[in-house]
């Protein structure tokens, strides 16, 4: 990634902190949980977007908490984590509930994204926002019939404004070539590094990154059921189910943009 490299104001993969590290092992994580840490890679994906105590950091839509079960306990005392979640009152008590529970809880919030203002926080607040596998889902998101990724602009917009100059935003989502069809991009959970950051340059970030740490080649992108043919859904159930798990979770893409100071 020559391009990418020359962004760079730092080292394209520093080693992970020992705060990153501990985050990482702390027992607010479920067992159940770890085993995905060989496909995530979760140590070396907050060090390349460059999170630390300290910050505040935003997470949009944590689902089950995989992500906040370590970000929590990394801020707890010394820095504040946001859970963004989308203007649903059952997603929003579900999310309270988990960070009541975790590390740090003294220290996190939960905000709400308003696609109609490209709000998720106040204005200049945060240091990080980060994102693992939505985009896809604000791509397919359904606003008033429109289909052509109204959400998703609204989602990059919404970070620009959060950020404070020189802020980082950090995606991880399933890569979809460049090659393929839109129809597959609107249907297959899978996202074109192109549309990631046409959405993010339109918002007014730069690139200032990529990595390939969550990179899988095994993964072609075109399956029966798309992305959620893998593991960890197994959309198809005992179909193919060996075949699939060899394969492992899907290829992808981890992109670091910046807030021009």
């Amino acid at each position: 990634m020559m391009i990418a490299s020359a962004l760079l104001a730092g080292p394209l993969h520093a080693a992970p902190s020992a705060a990153i590290k501990a985050a990482v092992a702390n027992p607010a994580r479920q067992a159940a949980e770890r085993p995905r840490d060989r496909y995530r890679h979760p140590a070396e994906t907050l060090s390349f977007f460059g999170v630390a105590p300290g910050q505040t950091v935003i997470e949009y839509s944590p689902g089950g908490g995989w992500y906040t079960r370590i970000l929590m306990p990394l801020l707890a005392g010394n820095g504040h984590y946001v859970a963004v979640v989308g203007n649903n009152p059952r997603a929003v008590d579900g999310t309270k509930k988990l960070i009541a529970t975790l590390p740090g809880a003294a220290d996190a919030t939960v905000s709400v994204f308003d696609p109609a203002t490209a709000t998720m926080a106040p204005a200049g607040s945060a240091d990080r926002v980060l994102t693992f596998r939505n985009v896809h889902n604000l791509l397919m998101a359904d606003d008033g019939g429109d289909k052509n990724g109204t959400v998703a602009r609204a989602f990059f917009q919404a970070a620009y404004k959060a950020l404070k100059p020189g802020g980082m935003l950090g995606v991880v989502d399933h890569r979809l070539p460049e090659s393929a069809s839109k129809d597959r991009e609107d249907k297959s959970g899978y996202v074109k590094r192109s549309t990631v950051i046409r959405l993010a340059s339109e918002a007014g970030f730069k690139l200032a990154g990529e990595s390939e740490i969550n990179a899988n080649p095994k993964d072609t992108a075109d399956w029966p059921q798309g992305v959620w043919t893998l593991p960890p859904t197994l959309q198809l159930g005992d179909q193919d189910r060996a075949k699939y798990l060899a394969i492992g979770e899907s290829d992808r893409m981890t992109l670091r943009f910046v807030k021009p100071r």
